[in-house]
């Protein structure tokens, strides 16, 4: 059965929560949500979004989504997608369900003329490795995140 891929409205802000949830649990993570279901609504379906969800549902029941928000190259002068998010439930994967939340969201940048679709994956999940390098992804081993947040981010927000 091929799941249906909608646009997320502000009635499912809380879904979307569960689903990040769910998903910072199978990467160790859990104990770093600090989003709550009215900064979920807020940010997502407020005045002037700037991060967007779909979700995958079959028969009707949600059980995938894909949070994302585009970018932009100055490489290529165009914007692009970035995956911030991509969770499909344990007990219906490999039904193709997040195979049609990627294609969903290429076809957004193919239709836009947008020129990249990216995003990360932890290196020790072996398995979405697999999986998006079967959709056609490259692995970009060359650069490395950096980021800063909380008391870092103030100091250095503070710098002059």
């Amino acid at each position: 059965m091929k799941p249906d891929i909608r646009m997320a409205v502000a009635d499912d802000a809380a879904l979307v929560l569960d689903f990040i949830v769910k998903l910072a649990e199978y990467e160790k993570l859990g104990h770093e949500v600090e989003a709550t279901v009215e900064q979920i609504g807020a940010q997502l379906f407020g005045e002037n979004p700037r991060a967007f969800c779909e979700i995958a549902e079959l028969d009707g029941k949600p059980v995938g989504f894909a949070l994302w928000f585009y970018t932009f190259s100055t490489f290529q002068g165009r914007h692009g997608i970035w995956l911030e998010d991509l969770f499909v439930d344990p007990e219906v994967r490999g039904k193709g369900i997040g195979k049609a939340l990627l294609a969903h969201l290429a076809r957004r940048c193919i239709d836009e003329g947008l020129g990249r679709f990216e995003w990360w994956v932890l290196d020790w999940n072996t398995p979405a490795i697999e999986f998006y390098k079967a959709q056609g992804a490259l692995m970009q081993d060359e650069w490395t995140v950096c980021r800063v947040s909380g008391a870092d981010l103030v100091a250095l927000a503070g710098k002059s």
